[in-house]
């Protein structure tokens, strides 16, 4: 457990960076900082490494404060991960991931160990593990951060930013690989980003900063966007913190429809006749892998089986047992039909949602 007790830093030329904050890190579960520029949220972090020494308060790992702990040796004892990894260039990938264990005394054969064992915890190929920081990309670098951080098995980690410098789909790819650890490893993560949306992605708690490094509201993801404390909070998480939400309610409760969908065989006469008034219906395999939209005006009539015409991409999909609304939602907004295609674990059509079905599914959450 991290406890911040009135912990403050103020500097000579009269900055404050932090101001009086007060709280409790849970053990066991990743804490996300966030908020705009100058909130003290890095500043805060790094109080609790020593990294930064608050002027003011106090800040305490399980009860100690961590004034009374040599420097050095807390850092050791305290995973680091931040912007573009911070890589030595002049290390193998596995030698950057043995650093810490090896300043701890551990002979080099079994610190090469560990670090091939994190290396595939990771997600990183042992062909890797000769290979210098140039030679990888920047997510591939990211991830040998990582793993660097949690080599000698600390309890705390500390991940300021350490995603922003990818891009998009790296960033995507690094955020499910954290929280994939994070279930198997249980770690006290403290999380800093600028981000709301990684926030409440990442958090099991979210903390806001305000401009001046104060404190705004520490709570849950789902209680923040639901009920943010005053306006710069609600400013801050967005207007549109009501989509956000859904996320935090799974799609499981859905009922898609099947009357609208159609193996490929099926004629286009019989399908139109069949959708009674539906304008669109769902071509599929016959193994229920999606194919595509086909436009009941299109349909009227005709003889040709499904499977021959010319249909209209079905856009992405989302997985009803284990993807949440706000997935459901999107897929429908995106779909040329407006209506989502549900799948199951293995990619089979379950049924089909369109947006009035979903209104009355969100309403029905979220009232």
């Amino acid at each position: 457990m991290i406890t911040f007790e009135g912990a403050a830093k103020l500097y000579p030329d009269g900055t404050v960076a932090v101001d009086h904050l007060d709280m409790t890190v849970e053990t066991g579960q990743t804490t996300v900082f966030v908020g705009p520029s100058g909130s003290g949220k890095t500043t805060s972090l790094r109080m609790i490494n020593r990294m930064v020494e608050p002027t003011g308060g106090a800040v305490l790992i399980d009860g100690e404060d961590v004034r009374q702990r040599d420097p050095a040796v807390l850092r050791r004892s305290i995973g680091y991960v931040i912007q573009q990894a911070g890589l030595f260039p002049h290390r193998t990938v596995r030698d950057n991931i043995a650093t810490v264990p090896l300043l701890l005394g551990w002979r080099r054969a079994r610190a090469r160990a560990r670090a091939e064992e994190l290396m595939e915890l990771v997600g990183l190929e042992p062909s890797q593990a000769r290979r210098y920081p140039h030679q990888l990309s920047g997510g591939q670098q990211q991830r040998v951060g990582v793993a660097r951080a949690l080599a000698a098995d600390p309890p705390i980690l500390l991940m300021d930013e350490p995603f922003s410098a990818v891009d998009p789909v790296v960033r995507a790819s690094l955020q499910d690989e954290l929280l994939r650890l994070q279930r198997e490893l249980h770690k006290t993560i403290v999380f800093v980003t600028h981000d709301i949306d990684e926030a409440v992605r990442l958090g099991d708690r979210i903390a806001v900063f305000r401009p001046g490094g104060t404190l705004a509201q520490y709570d849950s993801p789902e209680r923040l966007l639901a009920e943010p404390s005053d306006s710069f909070v609600e400013s801050f998480v967005g207007y549109d913190r009501g989509v956000r939400r859904l996320s935090f309610f799974p799609a499981s409760g859905l009922s898609p429809r099947q009357d609208v969908v159609f193996d490929e065989g099926t004629s286009a006469g019989a399908a139109a006749d069949a959708l009674g008034g539906e304008p669109w219906a769902l071509v599929v395999t016959g193994d229920r892998m999606p194919l595509g939209w086909a436009s009941a005006t299109r349909l009227a009539g005709a003889d040709t089986p499904l499977g021959a015409l010319e249909l209209v991409p079905y856009g992405h999909t989302f997985a009803v047992d284990t993807d949440s609304l706000r997935a459901a939602l999107d897929a429908a907004v995106l779909s040329p039909a407006g209506r989502a295609v549900g799948v199951d674990a293995d990619g089979r059509v379950v049924g089909v949602v369109s947006q009035d079905d979903l209104g009355t599914a969100l309403w029905s959450v979220t009232e």
